[in-house]
């Protein structure tokens, strides 16, 4: 028995469109988080065994269950497209977990609905394992992000720019709310719809702020967490649009993302991001205007239009500071001191040596804490010089040692991981996914892991999926 209470279907009706997801051929389980389902309250075994991986696939709707797809709109790379919406995903509800806790359950792959434009509405299995790995390691890293309950194989063939196995992802979040979700109603000039979605959200996850402006703030200062530790990981979201930047401050949407091995700040991995737009050193700047786009579908809820308009502006203007504030301390921790605004230099001092080069940037953050991140250079004498410099702040060992992972979702590990389970071999993903949810943990037996790419094993481009 599953604990629904499905809020976001008691919504309008313009909201979503309602209906039960397209059935596959031949459902099987690939992969199952049991801590996961327990952390919200469900059956493990149940949902391991065929009534479990029927709902699982889209092939049968549990009791209490509101199937929908969502409405949203979303600049996508800079260009406004007025609809947009679930186009291959439907939120099964919300789940209660037995602490109160409230969480989207949601398939994607799930087949068409009206908002999939042309497309199949399916999932194949190379980007379904990609966001399991890479949102299970954010989830254990400390990030704000949607999560991976399970991944199913249909027993159907998808086709993309070949013909590949069918999947479907069953994905956890606080909401699946999106700024491209006020845009929707934004550009239709709905002020009664924008009201209630405001309200929702506010009680949904920010119930001590008042009223649009205070929505905007709980936002703003939430996507500067988050997005202070995505850097802090040398992480590269690859496809930061509107309609991928969640209210909730999650990190939502992993399509063509990566993590870096040898850092530049203008490292990009995304096939359909040609221009750098969300290059790594670019996120920050595309958060702050992906808020303003928020801050305008708001201002019709705020009085007084000049007056709503300076007060928005102020608003969004707080995020740097924010934002710096937050990246000091999550590059302090890494460092293993109590960063002020004068470590700066000597933190950016580190990442431009880092960046000349090209020192993988994981591997030298966690040896820091073991006093072998210097091994990671080519100017040996470089190093030791920044090092002296760093050492005169008597860093702490144990703090490092939870800030820096040893060892991430490589692009590499993942590719690798994924051809396999085409070919029919799942223990790749599965030592993978075992050990990027103990990314702090010294394993020797995970050692290679850590190992960055050799020259044939590199994966410079990431691709979408959809």
């Amino acid at each position: 028995m599953i604990r629904f209470d499905n809020s976001y279907a008691r919504l309008p009706a313009r909201f979503f469109a309602s209906q039960p997801p397209v059935p596959v051929r031949d459902p099987a389980l690939f992969a199952l988080n049991r801590p996961l389902a327990e952390r919200l309250g469900l059956d493990a075994d149940w949902l391991a065994g065929a009534d479990g991986v029927a709902m699982l696939a889209g092939n049968a709707v549990p009791d209490g269950a509101a199937p929908l797809a969502m409405a949203y709109a979303g600049h996508q790379f800079g260009g406004f497209v007025p609809q947009l919406g679930d186009g291959r995903a439907l939120l099964l509800g919300e789940v209660l977990a037995p602490d109160g806790a409230r969480f989207d359950l949601q398939l994607k792959g799930a087949g068409q609905t009206p908002f999939s434009r042309r497309g199949d509405g399916r999932a194949w299995l190379g980007p379904v394992l990609r966001e399991y790995l890479v949102s299970e390691f954010m989830a254990a890293a400390g990030v704000p992000t949607t999560r991976a309950l399970a991944a199913v194989t249909t027993g159907e063939r998808v086709i993309r720019e070949t013909v590949y196995p069918g999947a479907v992802l069953t994905r956890v979040a606080a909401s699946h709310i999106r700024v491209g979700t006020f845009e929707y109603f934004a550009v239709r000039g709905d002020t009664e719809a924008l009201a209630a979605l405001t309200d929702h959200v506010i009680a949904r996850h920010y119930p001590g702020a008042e009223g649009p402006l205070g929505l905007l703030d709980a936002v703003i200062a939430a996507q500067a967490g988050t997005i202070a530790r995505w850097m802090a990981l040398g992480f590269i979201h690859g496809v930061m649009n509107t309609d991928n930047m969640a209210v909730s401050g999650e990190t939502i949407d992993y399509g063509p993302c990566a993590f870096m091995d040898g850092f530049h700040p203008d490292t990009v991995f995304s096939s359909i991001d040609q221009r750098g737009r969300y290059r790594w050193s670019e996120q920050p700047q595309i958060a702050v205007w992906n808020l303003a786009q928020l801050a305008t579908c708001l201002i019709p809820l705020m009085g007084e239009q000049d007056a709503a308009v300076a007060a928005a502006t102020t608003s969004v203007h707080r995020f740097p500071a924010l934002y710096q504030a937050e990246w000091l301390a999550r590059f302090g921790d890494k460092l293993g001191i109590d960063a002020t605004p004068e470590d700066q230099p000597l933190i950016e001092d580190l990442l431009r040596l880092m960046a000349a080069q090209r020192a993988d940037f994981t591997r030298v953050f966690a040896g820091l804490t073991e006093d072998r991140a210097r091994d990671e250079f080519t100017d040996r004498a470089a190093f030791d010089g920044w090092a002296h410099r760093w050492q005169a702040r008597h860093p702490d060992p144990a703090r490092m040692a939870v800030a820096n992972p040893r060892r991430i979702p490589r692009n590499h590990r993942i590719e690798q991981a994924i051809q396999a389970a085409v070919a029919g071999d799942r223990a790749p993903f599965e030592r993978l996914a075992d050990a990027v949810v103990h990314p702090f943990e010294d394993r020797p037996e995970w050692d290679d892991l850590a190992r960055p790419p050799l020259p044939d094993e590199v994966v410079p481009r990431t691709f979408c999926g959809t």
